[in-house]
């Protein structure tokens, strides 16, 4: 029997609730996975709130995230057999104690890297990688605006902009989150509420990039942007995104670019690829593990509020 963290209705962590059933067998093309460590992410909260779209009827399972050791594969699998190491981060019901993942969304695992370790890096260091290397040319000398800074995406992009010779204007909510921004290599870091004011005087032009996750900071991001600058618009954590005045992108030659990492996760060969690159950046020190808390996967509503309280800097991995 596996277990899995599930909730039948939308609300708070109180829905979640711990459920048994038959584990099932790998079919064409999949490996059988003994999760060791799944990420818990904000897109689980907006799932189990009902406010992302989740396929099939209840009770859900929610995570994409994570890694342990395969112990079964399916028909039609090559290259993978029962005790290797893997990884993955776009692979539905991960917070389970077993998944079934897809050869072609599995990656492999670098010896000196745990399998706690991958789950708490997976997706936020794909996400910074690909905003890095895919959406718009990122030079050294750039002045770069980096909003929640503090946060899984923001702190990796924040180390791999410094590492590429950019100067970082970090927004975090706090002056703890700015501290950490700082210390991740920031040139200077400012909360919410007048940022774009103080993107100014740190440049009077303003920024080539602000890479805003945020979304309903848009205005202000298009406000921060230098002369040919342009937003990369990459999630919505604030909530509703407002209309910006097209005329405004026209004035001053700006513009806003939506990304989104399934874009560029095409294949088991970008996953693998795109990870190795992200391994050597962690080996080499040039990025840092996150702070990690786990939770046992049964204390998973705990997991879930500590996650959605705003001071919290860090990840949390679910262990089953």
């Amino acid at each position: 029997m596996m277990q899995s963290l599930v909730f039948n209705e939308f609300g708070a962590s109180d829905v979640l609730f711990m459920r048994n059933h038959p584990t099932p067998q790998p079919g064409t093309g999949e490996l059988l996975v003994d999760v060791s460590a799944a990420g818990l992410n904000f897109a689980d909260i907006y799932r189990r709130q009902g406010r992302y779209p989740l396929a099939g009827s209840a009770p859900w399972v929610a995570g994409y995230e994570g890694a342990g050791q395969v112990i079964a594969v399916g028909s039609g699998v090559s290259g993978w057999q029962p005790g290797d190491r893997v990884g993955f981060a776009d692979v539905p019901l991960a917070h389970a104690s077993h998944i079934m993942v897809p050869q072609e969304h599995a990656i492999r695992l670098p010896d000196w890297l745990s399998e706690a370790q991958a789950a708490s890096i997976l997706l936020q260091g794909l996400t910074a990688d690909y905003l890095l290397h895919d959406v718009l040319p990122v030079v050294p000398g750039m002045r770069v605006a980096v909003l929640a800074a503090a946060g899984g995406v923001g702190s990796l992009l924040t180390q791999m902009l410094v590492h590429r010779g950019v100067q970082v204007f970090a927004v975090a909510s706090n002056q703890a989150k700015q501290h950490l921004c700082l210390r991740n290599g920031a040139d200077a870091a400012a909360d919410y509420d007048s940022w774009p004011e103080q993107v100014r005087a740190w440049h009077t032009a303003g920024c080539d990039i602000v890479f805003d996750s945020v979304g309903s900071t848009l205005l202000q991001s298009q406000e921060s942007l230098k002369e040919g600058g342009r937003v990369v618009l990459f999630g919505m954590s604030g909530g509703a995104i407002p209309t910006p005045d097209p005329a405004q992108f026209l004035l001053r030659s700006t513009g806003v670019i939506g990304a989104d990492l399934w874009t560029y996760l095409t294949s088991q060969q970008e996953r693998q690829r795109r990870a190795d690159r992200l391994f050597a950046l962690l080996k080499e020190g040039h990025i840092k593990l996150p702070e990690v808390t786990s939770f046992p996967l049964y204390r998973g509503k705990e997991a879930h509020d500590l996650l959605e309280n705003r001071g919290f800097s860090g990840k949390v991995i679910l262990i089953p």
